[in-house]
């Protein structure tokens, strides 16, 4: 359903509702501004662009998206893609891939397309999403030790080696405030859950500088003072040509927004017991990702640990996420200017946090254990994410794990001859079996072939290998498919070539027990006639007669208990 979730939530408010949103908004609203501007910050910008995007785009998925809770905003798992964009095109070049990225959601939740995005493979979301972790964590070691060096590389051998070149010039201080502040993350939530950690850990960082008048750097001498606020509005201005080579980037925004948000939403609605509505959520999404480069602002998607904090504090409808954004707006346009006294160590140490937690170590650990081309599949999504690119992974990881799938679907599609000398190999197997070949007579020169699950390009060179081993060159080959739900433009394709092949050999292909959506598949496509629609049979017992029609042979009534002659259709209903 394309409907914000606001206004199915509002019919049932109350005044009780609204204190717990109001509570929650706050609350998260709290723990959102360290990390607006530590992602900021990590992505290569000016930390009020961090709020900005925190500002705008959780109004904005708030009001409008598919979820009762979300809380949406700047994440982890865009300041990769975002540092290397900009490093790339520039700031201009970033508010271009981020509204295409807009355009790109939109798009798909127009298109009915939230629940397909959940299909993407586990191997290739942990993958980039340990390689992410993995990225951020090495990204903050210069402000976490204090290294008196200019930016940091965006290769990480670069990055490596340029650390180990400035490693004499670590700052101790910069080091004993960043353990500090890590501390106070870690042993907080144990004292109190109420107040964030990341708020506690920041305001205590800052003092300490300030009290103990502690030689590091901080955001307001690294970036000067917080704006409070606005900018203007602008249209992103780049060339057509620098447009087309932020497609592949632009891509990379929208399939993590849309993953990472969809999560998010799988999440909260296992928390409250609701339903998301995944295609309003893209939309939604989508719209955020429009709106934030405009006012330049990041790309944004859903939370998951904001919105759990937004659960965990009573928040129930979009009201709480409104709250969340006021609370960040007011924060900014009150308090910017205590921004800038935070040191940037601290900020550091809170990153490192979010690395760790996002790097889901237990699951990428529990994977080694999973059959081996998923591992593989994870290793070079992780790989590629740390030492090549986001986008390159993303791809890469999703061709092998199609792949791996379409082996996989290869491996349970079971292509046999069943005629009765090969059945007589099967013992009792199909004893029982009123339709099984066995309880048939087979003409001579008849050759039944039983294909066993879809039928698609990943099982036809088996088809072919199977072909293969009939000796001789029979006058009837029957294609058995009771068992076959799908066909593919492949299979199709097969069958043309192997009734083409038939008919120069002066013999005939028959089909038999043909379910609906193959049958179909047959009708649209030129084939059918090729094959013929007198050789498109119901049964088996109909096919081995249209073969004894054929040979000029007397045709025979099917055995006791036989299924009846008919197109049968799915179980499912479907096509």
């Amino acid at each position: 359903m394309i409907l914000p979730k606001i206004f199915t939530t509002l019919k049932t408010y109350n005044l009780e509702q609204f204190q717990r949103d109001l509570l929650a908004g706050v609350i998260v609203g709290v723990v959102a501004l360290p990390l607006a501007i530590a992602f900021g910050i990590a992505s290569g910008v000016t930390p009020e662009r961090g709020l900005y995007t925190a500002i705008l785009a959780g109004f904005l998925i708030s009001a409008l998206g598919g979820s009762r809770v979300q809380i949406g905003g700047p994440t982890g798992a865009f300041v990769v893609i975002i540092y290397g964009i900009v490093e790339k095109y520039g700031l201009e070049g970033l508010f271009a891939a981020t509204f295409m990225a807009g355009v790109i959601l939109v798009i798909l939740g127009l298109a009915r397309l939230g629940g397909v995005i959940k299909f993407i493979p586990f191997p290739v979301i942990t993958g980039f999403t340990s390689g992410i972790a993995v990225i951020i964590a090495l990204g903050q070691v210069k402000d976490f030790l204090g290294l008196e060096m200019g930016a940091v590389p965006a290769d990480l051998v670069a990055k490596v080696t340029s650390y180990r070149e400035h490693l004499r010039t670590f700052n101790p201080y910069a080091l004993a405030v960043a353990l500090f502040s890590l501390l106070i993350l870690v042993w907080w939530p144990k004292v109190n859950r109420r107040i964030p950690s990341p708020l506690v850990a920041l305001l205590a960082a800052t003092a300490a500088a300030q009290l103990l008048h502690l030689p590091i750097e901080t955001i307001g001498s690294r970036f000067g003072q917080i704006h409070a606020n606005f900018p203007a509005p602008q249209i992103p201005s780049v060339s057509f040509q620098v447009i087309t080579s932020l497609a592949g980037p632009a891509f990379s925004i929208a399939i993590l927004a849309a993953v990472e948000s969809l999560l998010s939403a799988v999440v909260a609605d296992g928390m409250i017991g609701s339903r998301h509505r995944s295609n309003m959520e893209l939309v939604a999404q989508g719209i955020a990702n429009m709106v934030s480069p405009i006012f330049g602002g990041l790309p944004a998607t859903g939370a998951i640990a904001r919105t759990a904090t937004n659960i965990k504090n009573g928040g129930r409808t979009p009201v709480a996420g409104i709250v969340h954004a006021v609370t960040l707006l007011l924060i900014t346009l009150f308090f910017g200017r205590w921004v800038a006294l935070v040191p940037m160590a601290c900020l550091a140490a809170i990153l490192v946090l979010v690395a760790y937690h996002m790097s889901e170590w237990r699951s990428f650990r529990s994977e080694f254990r999973a059959p081996k081309g998923d591992l593989a599949v994870l290793l070079v999504t992780f790989l590629l994410t740390v030492f090549v690119d986001l986008t390159v992974a993303i791809e890469v990881g999703m061709v092998l794990a199609s792949f791996l799938f379409m082996a996989r679907m290869a491996e349970v599609t079971n292509v046999s001859a069943v005629t009765r000398e090969l059945d007589r190999e099967n013992g009792d197997k199909y004893e029982d079996d009123p339709n099984s070949v066995r309880r048939r007579a087979i003409p001579k020169g008849v050759e039944v072939f039983e294909i066993d699950g879809p039928f698609f390009f990943g099982a036809a060179e088996q088809f072919r290998d199977t072909l293969g081993q009939v000796s001789g060159r029979p006058k009837v080959l029957i294609i058995r498919m009771r068992n076959v739900p799908s066909i593919d433009s492949t299979g199709l394709h097969v069958l043309a070539d192997l009734s083409k092949r038939a008919r120069h050999d002066g013999a005939l292909l028959v089909l038999s027990d043909v379910h609906t959506q193959p049958l179909m598949a047959l009708g649209r496509s030129d084939i059918l006639d090729l094959i013929g629609e007198d050789n498109l049979t119901g049964n088996l017992d109909d096919a081995l007669n249209r073969a004894r029609e054929f040979m000029g042979l007397e045709t025979v009534p099917p055995p006791e208990g036989a299924e009846p002659t008919v197109f049968r259709e799915r179980k499912d209903g479907g096509p």
